[in-house]
């Protein structure tokens, strides 16, 4: 069944209890907690305009890293709020607590328009522990009204994101995360073909359920990262200190039966770039094209893909219609290790395909190139994301009231 949305929800003075996903990147300069990507905040913005324009009361609450349940300064929401204020041109009231006294106080004051930023919800263990008391706490602060817009918890059953929702009149899902299942749940549902997804990342493991579930739907899977080393040496490669889950290989020579039963193309690196030791300055070296003569040299480690198959993958990239990219080739992080993801991130912004970023490290990739306008769509969440593309349920989006 279809959830509310937003635009169903009538919440003019009303106190609108909103989750949003403010756990952005931070960094510590003299002394200050500073925001290195406000992404996540700004993806909030339609939710948030839309909110104070139509006179609600917004009361926002998140995460905020892992403080484990107890208050952790380092992890304070105060800072977002600062950003935040001026991204919307409007006051944010700041609450030192996120239930109780205080928050209630602050909320009660509220006029129409106000927006109210809640502090983290992980200083209390009852979030992650999902605890009906505490998510009775939180829905107090709201006039019976909840809207989830925290894409990125949303694969979490705690107290903010599905808790809550036990305790008010009705539960809607906010415009980022109707937009994250437009393009992660629907698009990907009947994607225009030749449909394309590249697979990156460190391990085999973490990717298990997501690679069985495009199996079913996938013309061409393009692996790389670490976690073709497995593919790799499972099909007999000499991989030396490259990372590789050698328990994992019998696995790996599942899926590449399977996608060969499915009639799907799974493509592996027909070369690598390797590297003595992951550090700024490396010395490097190409594999050659990968066979029995040519493989990764004792001592040494794979750690981003080659040009030859820098040129195989831009040229399945420029065949596709729809792409799914999640998890780079390479260790991007390190300039002289970054030539593939470089490459692949510049093909999709060249493609005239509907082309999706399936968070994580690559959404990084994709905005450190300074490509992020040429994508169609990119994902706020890493692990909500392969959820979701999994076929997985994500508790967030099930816990919200269902439209009559």
């Amino acid at each position: 069944m279809p959830k509310l949305t937003l635009r169903d929800l009538d919440v003019r003075g009303k106190r609108v209890l909103v989750r949003v996903d403010f756990n952005v990147p931070t960094e510590e300069r003299d002394g200050a907690t500073i925001i290195t990507d406000d992404t996540r905040i700004r993806e909030t913005l339609p939710t948030i305009n839309y909110l104070r324009a139509q006179g609600a009361k917004t009361v926002l609450m998140s995460h905020l890293g892992r403080p484990k349940g107890k208050p952790v300064e380092k992890y304070s929401l105060r800072p977002v709020g600062l950003v935040l204020h001026d991204l919307i041109a409007h006051p944010v009231a700041f609450s030192h607590d996120c239930i109780g006294a205080d928050a209630e106080k602050i909320v009660s004051e509220m006029c129409d328009g106000d927006v109210t930023l809640l502090e983290n919800v992980r200083f209390y263990a009852g979030e992650e522990a999902n605890d009906p008391q505490f998510a009775e706490s939180l829905a107090k602060l709201s006039d019976g009204l909840f809207v989830n817009d925290a894409f990125g918890a949303a694969h979490r059953a705690h107290a903010s994101t599905v808790g809550v929702t036990k305790f008010v009149r009705q539960a809607a899902m906010g415009f980022l995360m109707e937009k994250e299942l437009k393009y992660l749940k629907e698009e990907l549902a009947n994607p225009a073909r030749p449909f394309l997804v590249i697979l990156g990342g460190a391990k085999v493991s973490d990717k298990i359920g997501v690679i069985k579930a495009l199996l079913d739907k996938a013309d061409t899977i393009l692996i790389c990262g670490a976690m073709a080393n497995t593919f790799l040496e499972a099909q007999g490669m000499y991989m030396a200190e490259s990372r590789v889950e050698r328990d994992k290989l019998d696995l790996a020579r599942e899926l590449m039966q399977l996608a060969k039963e499915k009639n799907v193309r799974l493509i592996l690196p027909i070369d690598l770039l390797g590297a003595e030791e992951i550090q700024p300055g490396a010395v490097t070296r190409q594999s050659g094209r990968l066979g029995p003569d040519y493989d990764v040299p004792g001592g040494w480690q794979a750690v981003d893909i080659g040009p030859e198959t820098i040129t195989l993958f831009r040229d399945e990239i420029a065949h596709a219609k729809t792409i799914l990219w999640n998890g780079p080739p390479g260790i991007f992080e390190i300039r002289e290790f970054s030539a593939g993801t470089e490459a692949i991130a510049e093909a999709l912004a060249e493609s005239n395909a509907t082309t999706i970023i399936g968070g994580g490290d690559s959404v990084t990739a994709v905005k450190q190139a300074g490509l992020a306008d040429n994508m169609t769509f990119i994902s706020t969440g890493g692990g909500a994301s392969l959820k979701l593309i999994e076929g997985k349920e994500l508790p967030g989006v099930a816990a919200l009231t269902e439209k009559n």
